[in-house]
Parts: structure tokens; C-alpha cells; sequence
């Protein structure tokens, strides 16, 4: 596998991985370099910011905040129409997820375990925690509120944090049922209303907390490849999906699954509930699925461009869409 005309890469939500010494295909287990201490270089500003790969987008208040590439953060007022680069990010590296508590504050997460947070809706951020010796990278992040949150990444990690970023702990997980300890990559990390915390695991699996983070379980969906992307619909539903086009449903807290019927086998990297509580899953391959029965079923359509799909945001209007190219239009 070959780095790309020497540019490193991080394919739409992990099915291929090549970052400076990181070679990872989906389903295998990831080979890391450790390195010497890297000198920690801010965003550049520049004129096709707005044509990076975007890796993942939120909203805060009624702003969309969006990451990826290079450390570019794009930030639009007008639901999507137009977006503009962050005055300040302090790392280069890829940003792979991003959340926010609340219009102002928010965190980011990426590559060499960084973190950074912002109180002004993502105009300016500052860096929390990075680790530039080992490129053990974040993959997601979630705040239940401006003090606690989780980031979760490479190998099992996890972060904790009670006091909005300021300090972070390790939070050590138990490995997989007749495994002996816990190494798999965690995807994405979400909740329910409820508050309980899901995360999306390799090999079909998800991990689960019903008692704030506390304490973790193992949930088999009866699937074998990875998700990469999860949501709680508003009456509870858990979709997550992943590899080769899959989505799995559950209507019980994630006791149990079933698979969602689809028609496209491209991966899918983000799902999303829109205003008129229709359900949107975006893929690569310019793949774009639709459920009006919560995750049960999903029609589909494919772009004539077959531009990968990265993050999707509803909208009063719809939804505005991200790709390997920056913002897209549907």
C-alpha cells in the first residue's frame, strides 16, 4: 500500500489509514511508528481551505463547525450556503471529530492524540493534550456537557475529562469477552436521551455504559465487520453503521440488533436525523440513503461524480453535505 503522490492521507472515516508511519486497512490491526518529539505547527490559512477533506461536522448553536484535513476547521453562518476557515487552530495535523455543549464551547479531536477547545464557536481554539511521540490517534469526541466528556481512538483509548478539557485520565477498558485485553479501535462515540454511551467498535461490536461512563460492557450485533459511525434518533433508536454499506438497528438500548435493509454496499460514514425526523445515511461512492421508518429500511441514490460522502448536518431546509473535497452540495 503506497502513500499517495507523498501526501498523507486519512480516508473518509477510516476504511484505509496512511499517516506518517500508520498503515491500516479496515478489520486489521493497526502497525504504529513511534517517533521523535514533532515540532507542533498551527492550521496555515489558505485559499482551498474549502476544498479539504472534511472528516466530521456538528452543530453549535446555529452555527455548523466542520474538521479534517490539515487541521482546517470551516465554519458556516448560513446553514451551509457559504463556510470560512477558523481565524486559529494550533495543529496542522487531521481532525477526525468534533463537539460542543453548548453555541460557544466545543473540542476537536485528531491525529497524535490531539484535543483542542474553543469558547468562541470555533473561531479560536487552544491545545489541551496532543502526544507527538506516538501517532495514537483520536477518532471521536463527545461532551454531555461543558465539563464532562469522552474522546476515543486507536487501540482502545479512551479519555475522560470532569473539568471541561483541563485535565484528561485514561480510562482503562475491559478487553472483548475470551480476549485477553482491550485493543480495539473505537470509532465513534455517542449518546441516547437517556444518557447512556455507545461507542462503535471493529469487528460488529459495540461498547455501552448505562451508568455515565462508569462502567463499560461489550455488545455483539452480530455483525463482523466494523462501524464507523452511530446516532440515537429521537424516540431512542440506535442506528450505527459501517463497512461494505451496513447499518444495524436497535429498539430495546442496544440489548439487541438487526440489520437495516439497504441497497448500496458503500461504506457509510455518518447518519443523521433531519428536521421532518427522516433518517440520511451518506457513504462513499457519492452514496446518499434514506429511512421514514427508523433505520428499518433505506432507499438510496448515487451521485454521477461518485464523490465520497464524510459528514452530513441537518438543516432547516435538508441537510448540508461534506466530503473528500470539502462541502458539497446534495
Amino acid at each position: 500500500m503506497k502513500n499517495m503522490n507523498g501526501i498523507a492521507k486519512y480516508s473518509a472515516m477510516l476504511g484505509l489509514l496512511v499517516l506518517g508511519g500508520i498503515v491500516q486497512a479496515a478489520d486489521q490491526a493497526p502497525v504504529a511508528a513511534v517517533r521523535p518529539q514533532l515540532q507542533i505547527l498551527p492550521a496555515e490559512h489558505f485559499s482551498a481551505a474549502a476544498s479539504t477533506q472534511i472528516l466530521a461536522a456538528v452543530r453549535a448553536g446555529k452555527r455548523i463547525v466542520a474538521v479534517g484535513d490539515h487541521g482546517v476547521v470551516l465554519l458556516s453562518d448560513d446553514d451551509g450556503k457559504t463556510y470560512r476557515q477558523a481565524r486559529s487552530v494550533p495543529v496542522s495535523s487531521t481532525l477526525t471529530g468534533v463537539s460542543f455543549a453548548d453555541a460557544n464551547t466545543g473540542w476537536a479531536v485528531g491525529h497524535w492524540g490531539a484535543i483542542l477547545k474553543t469558547t468562541d464557536g470555533g473561531e479560536s481554539w487552544v491545545l489541551q493534550r496532543n502526544d507527538s511521540k506516538v501517532d495514537q490517534p483520536l477518532f471521536s469526541v463527545y461532551f454531555k456537557n461543558a465539563q464532562e466528556g469522552w474522546a476515543v481512538g486507536l487501540w482502545s483509548l479512551m479519555l475522560h475529562t470532569t473539568d471541561g478539557g483541563a485535565n484528561w485520565s485514561t480510562v482503562t477498558l475491559p478487553p472483548p469477552p475470551g480476549q485477553k485485553k482491550a485493543d480495539r479501535n473505537l470509532y465513534a462515540i455517542f449518546a441516547d436521551a437517556k444518557g447512556s454511551l455507545f461507542v462503535a467498535c471493529e469487528q460488529g461490536r459495540m461498547m455501552r455504559s448505562t451508568d455515565g461512563g462508569n462502567a463499560w460492557t461489550y455488545v455483539e450485533t452480530g455483525y463482523a465487520g466494523s462501524f464507523w459511525t452511530g446516532v440515537a434518533l429521537q424516540d431512542g433508536v440506535l442506528l450505527v453503521g459501517g463497512l461494505r454499506g451496513t447499518i444495524y438497528r436497535s429498539a430495546d438500548g442496544g440489548d439487541s440488533w438487526q440489520a437495516s435493509k439497504t441497497i448500496f454496499k458503500s461504506s457509510v460514514t455518518d447518519i443523521v436525523q433531519l428536521a421532518d425526523k427522516s433518517t440520511v445515511a451518506i457513504g462513499l461512492d457519492g452514496v446518499t440513503l434514506r429511512s421514514v421508518d427508523d433505520g428499518v429500511t433505506f432507499t438510496g441514490m448515487q451521485r454521477a461524480d461518485r464523490k465520497g460522502l464524510t459528514a452530513a448536518i441537518a438543516t432547516p431546509a435538508g441537510k448540508a453535505l461534506f466530503s473528500t473535497d470539502g462541502p458539497t452540495s446534495e
